[in-house]
């Protein structure tokens, strides 16, 4: 990063802002004063990650700090039937890229939560360590879980070969809730806060796609007739929004905990 935009930045609170680069670039700043080690770094791997796949929009990285993310700016608009087709379409796309092995090379950040990326062949055992066990002991140890509850969770978490079926590592952005489908200036939806990216279930993605609001129809179909996806995802989707559940359990407190538990009822 160069001294005159670290002085701008410097400059700015925390927070999100639009900057106009003395090249004339506009970019958007994400900036963050003590942010957790390579919270910043891990978004920019994200993002670069998957623009690697050539499938949705990422914005490009113009340059990244401990405190500060600095993003080509892709403006906003309003996207239309079409444009909910073509992203549907192209996170097949995304999906069709995969790893040889279940997480990623370094660990990452779902919104504050810390995420295990530990490389694993096995997708149920991934699912399981680096993702539900973790998340349900941080919530027992801050009284935020019932013993109970843990115990349900680990039977679960025995039980997921008969639950999930084998599917490969996927690219993933692994926090791919509807809000981080951005629409861009000309309309056309774009991946934004990629710091959980890993390889991963497609199926996942999916489901959290359905967690807090969804994308139209079109965007479903499209990715239906890209990627011949099994529609039995959606009644598997309890189970791995579960992941997203308790994390927000621990990020935002006792809140979330009716939904974790109506998540294990459906996914028992």
């Amino acid at each position: 990063m160069d001294a005159t935009l670290r002085t701008r930045l410097d400059a700015l609170g925390d927070g999100l802002h639009r900057l106009r680069l003395d090249d004339g670039r506009a970019v958007v700043v994400k900036r963050r004063r003590g942010a957790p080690a390579g919270f910043f770094a891990m978004e920019a791997h994200g993002l670069r990650l998957l623009g690697g796949a050539r499938a949705l929009r990422v914005a490009e990285v113009v340059a990244v700090a401990d405190d500060a993310l600095v993003l080509a700016d892709l403006g906003r608009g309003r996207p239309d039937r079409d444009a909910w087709a073509r992203a549907g379409a192209a996170l097949a796309r995304q999906h069709a890229r995969t790893g040889e092995r279940f997480g990623l090379d370094r660990d990452g950040w779902c919104g504050d939560g810390a995420q295990p990326n530990t490389p694993m062949d096995d997708g149920w055992r991934f699912f399981a360590e680096c993702r539900l066990l973790p998340q349900a002991r941080r919530a027992r140890e801050a009284g935020r879980l019932a013993a109970a509850d843990v115990a349900r969770i680990e039977r679960l978490c025995a039980a997921l070969p008969a639950r999930i079926p084998a599917q490969p590592p996927s690219l993933l952005h692994g926090d791919l809730w509807s809000g981080n489908l951005h629409p861009c200036g000309d309309g056309e939806l774009a991946l934004i806060d990629a710091g959980a990216a890993h390889y991963g279930w497609a199926e996942a993605e999916l489901a959290m796609l359905t967690l807090f609001g969804e994308p139209p129809a079109p965007f479903f179909a499209a990715y239906r007739e890209a990627a011949a996806a099994d529609a039995g995802w959606r009644g598997r989707a309890p189970v791995y929004n579960l992941y997203h559940l308790l994390n927000h359990l621990n990020l935002f407190g006792s809140g979330y905990l009716e939904a974790v538990r109506a998540a294990l009822r459906h996914g028992a």
